[in-house]
C-alpha cells in the first residue's frame, strides 16, 4: 500500500478559517478538528515559536506525495515556519479498517492498494475510532466483545460531512467522538473487525477505525495482566 500517514496540524484558534480554506483548496475533504490548549512550559513554547493560547487541532489522512505538495503551500502561503503560526507533523498508519474506509479517508489522493504491510515492529498499537457523537458506548461494547481494554474519548467535529454522504452513501453527523484505545498488536485486528461489524459506516454510529504504531509505552503492564486473566 502507498505510504499513508496521519497528518496533525496545530494552530491558534484565530487561524481556524485560514487553515480550513487551505484544506478546501487542496481537496482534503476528510478532516477532523478538535479544540486544545497549549500546556508546554515557557522555554519549550519559545523554542517552537508558540504561545500558550487556545489551539485547534486538525487530523487528516494523507499520502507521502500529498504531504510533499501541501508542505510547500504550508510554508509559502500559510507561512507555517514563522513563529506562532503553528506546527504540522506526520504519524505513520499501520492499518485502516477496510478498503472502503481507506478510499474515504484518502479521497482524491492517489493510493496504491496492496497487501497490508507492518510499518513498525511494535508490541502495542493505538487504535483510533472516529464515530458520530453519542455512540461511544456502542463502540466500546463492540471493542470489549473482542477483549479490548478501556479507552479515552475526545469530542471533535468533521469539517466536510456532506462529502462523506456523497462518497459512502450514508449520512454522517458533523459532531464526532474520537475513541483512543491502546491494544496489544495481536488483538488489533479482532478488535477493529468487531467495531466495524457492529458499529461501522453502515450503522448509526458511522464509525471508521485505523491504528498507529506505539513505539514506546509506560504503565501498560496492567494491560498484559488484564488480558491474561
Amino acid at each position: 500500500m502507498s505510504e499513508i500517514y496521519l497528518m496533525t496540524m496545530i494552530t491558534d484558534r484565530n487561524n481556524r478559517n485560514q487553515f480550513k480554506s487551505f484544506y478546501e483548496r487542496n481537496n482534503l475533504h476528510v478532516n477532523f478538528g478538535t479544540l486544545g490548549e497549549g500546556t508546554a512550559n515557557s522555554a519549550l513554547l519559545d523554542y517552537m515559536g508558540l504561545e500558550a493560547t487556545e489551539k485547534i487541532v486538525f487530523f487528516s489522512v494523507v499520502t507521502r506525495e500529498t504531504w510533499k505538495n501541501i508542505k510547500r503551500e504550508l510554508q509559502t502561503d500559510l507561512r507555517i515556519d514563522l513563529p506562532g503560526r503553528g506546527i504540522a507533523f506526520l504519524i505513520p498508519l499501520s492499518s485502516i479498517g477496510g478498503k472502503k474506509v481507506l478510499e474515504y479517508l484518502t479521497m482524491n489522493q492517489n493510493v496504491i492498494v496492496e497487501e497490508e504491510s507492518t510499518l513498525k515492529d511494535t508490541k502495542y498499537e493505538l487504535l483510533i475510532t472516529v464515530a458520530n457523537a453519542g455512540y461511544t458506548d456502542a463502540i466500546m461494547d463492540a471493542a470489549r466483545s473482542a477483549n479490548a481494554p478501556g479507552g479515552t474519548v475526545i469530542h471533535a467535529k468533521g469539517t466536510r460531512p456532506q462529502e462523506a454522504r456523497k462518497f459512502l452513501g450514508v449520512s454522517l453527523a458533523e459532531e464526532k467522538e474520537m475513541i483512543f484505545i491502546v491494544v496489544q498488536k495481536s488483538q488489533k485486528n479482532a478488535i477493529m473487525k468487531a467495531i466495524m461489524e457492529k458499529a461501522g459506516i453502515k450503522t448509526p454510529a458511522g464509525a471508521i477505525s485505523f491504528s498507529l504504531p506505539v513505539t514506546s509505552t509506560a504503565g501498560l503492564p496492567l494491560l498484559d495482566e488484564e488480558n491474561a486473566e
